[in-house]
């Protein structure tokens, strides 16, 4: 059977096999879904109220969770996980320039570039969404975060994360996850409004959407003029209700905390004195860096254990020969991650590798 190529008038949904993109759902805007071990998908607290000032600060707020320079990478925005919480991606300017070039000789220039860990839906909070192929496993976490590793570290991984609970959207899962299988809707209709286009910045599109985006649009600003009316008398409302809380908020204020009682920003104030979450997680970047690095060798290795200590990822491995010490060293090397490999007479190896 003959796999269709991209032509001039390419839209639908393409992922990436070799070095073609090969038609997933012919249905949907033009998307290239590229191989989620190539990037970092990460969850960032971004308070600010605009999303300029969310780019300016972007780079400040991730330099210490990444091993490559900041001028070396290109940064995405995506949707907002939580309050002041967003979907972020990490991308070498080389790759990024590897996948445009592949995309444009294929007749997808305007294409948008998305992680295929984002075609996954987002599971429940501490879950995971995986689709295993061809030795591969994408995977979808409940923070909305996603990586894939090749399919002989999925276990490893699985305990490493706590054995967060399952739902398989591709081959069959070993018997141990205790996956349940779940049924994929159309790729098309998952990634209408994706989670995530890698093309921002100087890798944003030139032309002005597809015929399907297009059409999405004008269907959402009739919904829009349609509701406009009730919008404006609920937004009243809403804000007559808000003066009233503020007012009695106050007077509550006024003998507890008598010094934000009179604050002109009062949520601000309030805000400003409640704990703050960190979002500090380097367990799934490191995983992440780790697992594509260690791509090409994954045939001659198998992974034993996993473990997360402090804030390094400890791998110990089973080799085929006395040289897959020496491979490893190099591939990890090669990928500027900062990492040890020891070799022990019984023929393991252990691998350790800074999470920063």
């Amino acid at each position: 059977m003959t796999v269709p190529e991209a032509d001039s008038t390419a839209a639908g949904v393409w992922t990436l096999e070799g070095e073609r993109p090969i038609i997933a759902d012919a249905e949907g805007p033009a998307t290239v879904l590229v191989p989620s071990e190539r990037l970092l998908l990460l969850a960032v607290d971004l308070p600010l109220a605009s999303r300029a000032q969310r780019l300016e600060a972007l780079p400040f707020a991730i330099e210490d969770r990444i091993a490559d320079p900041l001028d070396l990478v290109h940064l995405a925005i995506g949707e907002a996980l939580a309050p002041q919480r967003y979907l972020v991606a990490v991308v070498r300017h080389s790759v990024m320039a590897e996948w445009l070039a592949l995309a444009e000789a294929h007749g997808l220039g305007e294409a948008a570039l998305i992680p295929d860990a984002l075609a996954l839906p987002r599971p429940a909070e501490g879950a995971w969404n995986v689709a295993q192929r061809g030795g591969r496993a994408a995977v979808r976490a409940g923070d909305g975060t996603g990586f894939a590793v090749p399919a002989a570290m999925l276990p490893a991984a699985w305990q490493a994360a706590a054995k967060p609970d399952i739902a398989s959207f591709g081959e069959p899962l070993a018997e141990a996850f205790g996956a349940q299988a779940a049924e994929s809707q159309p790729l098309g209709m998952t990634l209408a409004v994706p989670a995530l286009d890698l093309r921002q910045g100087r890798y944003a599109r030139r032309g002005a959407g597809s015929t399907f985006v297009r059409k999405l649009a004008m269907v959402a600003v009739a919904a829009l003029v349609a509701h406009g009316v009730i919008a404006a008398a609920d937004t009243l409302m809403l804000r007559a209700i808000a003066d009233r809380r503020e007012a009695e908020t106050r007077t509550l204020l006024a003998t507890a905390a008598p010094d934000l009682a009179q604050a002109p920003d009062l949520p601000g104030s309030v805000a400003d004195r409640l704990p703050r979450a960190t979002g500090d997680n380097r367990f799934v970047p490191a995983l992440t860096r780790v697992a594509a690095a260690l791509a090409p060798l994954a045939p001659q290795i198998a992974v034993r254990s996993m473990q997360w200590s402090g804030s390094r990822l400890v791998l110990d491995l089973d080799a085929g020969d006395a040289g897959a010490a020496d491979r490893l060293r190099a591939a990890l090397s090669a990928a500027r991650i900062d990492a040890t490999v020891a070799a022990d007479p019984a023929g393991g190896i252990r691998v350790t590798a800074a999470g920063a």
